[in-house]
């Protein structure tokens, strides 16, 4: 108990048989702190008594009346005698004071003070003074006039004036004025109620002090008749805590509200605006002029150093101290510290009288005018270091708070700087990759396939060695709800600009299509009029030849295959495209018999769809023309000699298609040619689970029985509540909203899959329930706790679907 014997526990100056006791009582009667006087006067050594509760290990007898507890005994008045047991069973007579008191994290405790009877000719009033004289806590008594009676020596040194100085002054004439209102009403209020108040205050006790943060106990005095006769009022030091606590919550500001969009610019600039008034006055955030394009940073180079100032903040309206606006570059000589914070990646604290900021101003006229004008006193200069490499520095200047930075200040700032930092960087590569992306999308040229379940693929693209320039083929493979997986091929007719750019409003209108669940031979009808929508639109920058009549470089054509992993099915229509092929796992090659509709782009014509079963372990093929069709052999010729090939595949799909692409293709194809190869999986009765639902709410019920049991049985108990959520919604609706029969489906594949059907062909729509709705709310927690949730529309009917996600490992 480090902060009790100063409070008079030890007093060197007391005789030994007046010597008093302290002893800190947390809320709960715990003793939390045991003085050496204690110890001598209840024999009890602080390890057996610190964590035990005072009535138990003191017990007491107050006024002669055993029962009573120590705690109960200060409810009364201080200096209520006890009798009090020692630890060799006798009973001590004591006399018991007690004060408000808090510990390091603000909790309200009181600091029990405990002195044995003297001789009556008082000697025991000599020492109680004497303890509260010396009593090192802020402690001051107040009459019912508000004016002062007693000041503790904790009391006098804060405030810097004598007990005999401040006797009979009012707080107003003590505190500053702003403190003073609210400390008076709560004086004011204690007199009137009877009951503690506790409050905190920010200021200087004095003029001449630093400014703290204080927390502050008014508590009544009450006579032998239980009136208030006068006020104590207790003050402790809690600027540390707060200070802390305002780190804190500066560093969870920092995480949840740095990096709210992927852009440079406004990622530095939420910086600034964050930090500036809750640690620095003024701040400037300068980065690599590289992270603007996407570049990837590299090393700092030393000596002088340029950067773009991203960011710029101040506590005065208009930023009047910045030199430079967002957007401009800065320059820094090698001497500078933002100079050497870039070369060694070090942030640095500085005085404006340092050597440092000294040099910088004399090689900066315009900055030494700006340090003068505005008084600045204090500065920071902090690196934004991500991956080990120095993106920028952000300059922290105070200049209307008095109080210069400190060490723990620049530690801060250093943790802001490092996640400041990676939200930069983010953005940095969210820019790249967005530049990527459009030069991938320019060229036309798909690089990565989207992960899913149903098949294992592998593909190949090969530009035609011709000056016509890049054509129009393309291939993609798109996830689809229910574990199934789109395959897709297509082939715009033409080359150039022209061809490549309808294909990639083609492949982006595939996948628009897809993510609504449209049946094939639908998708290929929308993707028909979408080519033919835009022939219209285009203007034909030259009078066509007499012998077209359509611009050949606005027709396509594409195959659409669906694979469902669970019925092992697929499903597919195509307009003007060569068939896919099947290999089984014998090496059986057969060219699936659909009824190719037109190609893309004359409309009015009808698209079918065809539906097979595939074995397990199968393999589809599809392909452009280029691969089978050339100046050596026809479409017939080139098919023989694709299923020849693909009877004797290579180990893997990789090798097989660069196995096709040797033997098939010339070492200079005059077209392009676009290669998918996909194996597909099968989901067992093991993944699979299904029932059947009669139209009754009842069912609910033992639909979310149903998928617990089976979800434990496949080990996956932590989902169980959010799947069992989002099937009750889901099976309500349908019951509810839709018609039978009513089926639930899970499949548990990277994620646990939950589809209900119905036959009603009516959508849902999510909406937002008002506060007083009975309904509506089902899919919007559907919505929050599913990763993805859609309608799939059937002929008979439709099935929502939702995906849970799965723990790491589960799948």
């Amino acid at each position: 108990m480090r902060d009790a014997i100063p409070l008079g526990g030890d007093a060197g100056d007391l005789p030994d048989r007046a010597a008093p006791a302290t002893a800190v009582i947390d809320a709960r009667g715990v003793v939390a702190g045991w003085s050496p006087g204690a110890e001598r006067m209840f024999g009890y050594p602080p390890q057996a008594a610190i964590g035990r509760p005072v009535d138990r290990l003191l017990g007491a007898d107050t006024g002669r009346d055993t029962g009573a507890g120590v705690l109960s005994a200060l409810d009364g008045r201080n200096g209520t005698t006890a009798l009090l047991r020692h630890r060799d069973g006798r009973r001590v007579e004591v006399r018991l004071r007690a004060y408000p008191w808090v510990d390091g994290e603000g909790r309200a405790q009181r600091l029990v003070v405990a002195t044995p009877p003297l001789p009556p000719q008082g000697a025991d009033r000599t020492t109680e003074e004497a303890a509260f004289a010396q009593c090192r806590l802020p402690v001051m008594v107040f009459d019912s006039a508000l004016r002062a009676v007693r000041a503790s020596a904790g009391a006098q040194h804060e405030l810097g004036l004598s007990e005999e100085r401040m006797a009979g002054m009012r707080v107003t004439d003590v505190l500053p004025p702003h403190i003073c209102r609210e400390v008076e009403d709560s004086m004011r209020r204690v007199l009137v109620t009877g009951e503690t108040e506790q409050f905190r205050e920010r200021g200087r006790a004095r003029p001449t002090a630093p400014e703290g943060v204080w927390s502050i106990t008014v508590s009544p005095l009450l006579d032998p008749d239980g009136q208030v006769r006068q006020l104590e009022l207790s003050a402790l030091d809690v600027t540390e805590q707060y200070l802390a606590r305002e780190r804190l919550n500066l560093l969870n500001d920092v995480s949840t509200r740095i990096g709210t969009t992927l852009d440079v610019m406004r990622t530095a600039q939420e910086m600034a605006d964050l930090v500036v008034g809750r640690l620095a006055d003024f701040v400037t955030v300068d980065l690599l002029d590289s992270l603007f394009r996407g570049i990837e940073p590299r090393p700092s180079p030393t000596g002088a150093v340029t950067l773009r100032r991203a960011a710029q903040q101040s506590v005065l309206p208009g930023v009047p101290e910045a030199l430079a606006r967002p957007g401009d570059l800065d320059d820094y000589p090698p001497s500078t510290p933002p100079a050497r914070c870039m070369a060694t990646g070090e942030a640095s604290l500085h005085r404006t009288v340092d050597p440092a900021i000294r040099a910088w101003q004399q090689a900066d006229p315009a900055r030494s005018g700006v340090v003068r004008a505005f008084g600045v006193h204090s500065v920071m200069v902090i690196p934004l270091r991500a991956r080990a490499v120095t993106l920028g520095v952000a300059l922290l200047v105070r200049h209307r708070r008095e109080e210069p930075f400190t060490e723990d200040d620049l530690v801060l700032a250093e943790e802001i700087g490092a996640r400041a930092a990676v939200a930069v960087d983010n953005a940095r590569r969210y820019t790249l990759e967005r530049e990527t992306a459009l030069a991938l999308q320019r060229s036309l040229l798909p690089r990565r396939i989207a992960a899913q379940e149903a098949v294992e693929v592998a593909h190949r693209y090969l530009p035609a060695r011709t000056r016509a320039g890049l054509g129009g083929d393309w291939y993609d493979v798109i996830p689809l709800s229910g574990a199934r997986v789109a395959l897709v091929v297509g082939d715009v007719v033409g080359h150039g600009l022209r061809a490549s750019a309808t294909m990639g409003r083609l492949r982006t209108a595939v996948r628009t299509l897809a993510d609504v669940d449209l049946p094939p031979d639908e998708l290929l009808t929308q993707l028909d009029d979408l080519v033919t929508h835009v022939a219209s639109e285009e203007e034909t920058p030259a009078p066509p030849r007499p012998d077209l009549e359509v611009p050949t470089d606005l027709i396509a054509t594409c195959l659409y295959v669906v694979y469902d992993p669970v019925s092992r099915r697929c499903t597919a229509a195509t307009a003007g495209h060569p068939p896919p092929a099947v290999v089984t796992p014998a090496g059986t090659v057969d060219f699936v018999g659909i009824r190719p509709g037109p190609p893309l782009g004359l409309g009015g014509l009808p698209f079918e769809t065809f539906a097979w079963d595939m074995p397990p372990g199968g393999l589809l093929a599809l392909y452009t023309d280029g691969l089978v069709q050339g100046a050596r052999h026809d479409l017939g010729s080139g098919l023989a000699r694709l299923r020849r090939y693909l009877e004797q595949p290579a180990e893997s799909l990789e090798a097989t298609c660069d196995d096709l692409f040797r033997t098939l293709l010339p070492t200079q194809p005059q077209d392009d040619v676009a290669l998918l190869l996909a194996r597909t999986r099968a989901f067992d009765a093991g993944h699979v689970a299904t029932w059947d639902l009669p139209s009754d709410p009842a069912a609910v019920s033992d639909a979310r029985a149903g998928v617990a049991a089976r979800l434990s049985a496949w080990g996956l108990e932590d989902v169980a509540f959010t799947a069992e959520l989002v099937v009750s919604e889901l099976v309500t609706n349908a019951i509810r909203y839709g018609q039978p029969p009513v089926q639930l489906r899970l499949i548990r594949g990277a994620a646990l899959i939950c589809e209900v059907y119905d036959s009603s062909g009516t959508a849902p729509h999510l909406r937002r329930a008002r506060t007083l709705d009975e309904g509506g709310r089902g899919l919007l927690l559907v919505a929050q706790f599913a990763r993805r949730w859609g309608t799939r529309h059937r002929a008979e009917g439709k099935t929502i679907w939702a995906e849970v996600e799965l723990p790491a490992g589960a799948a």
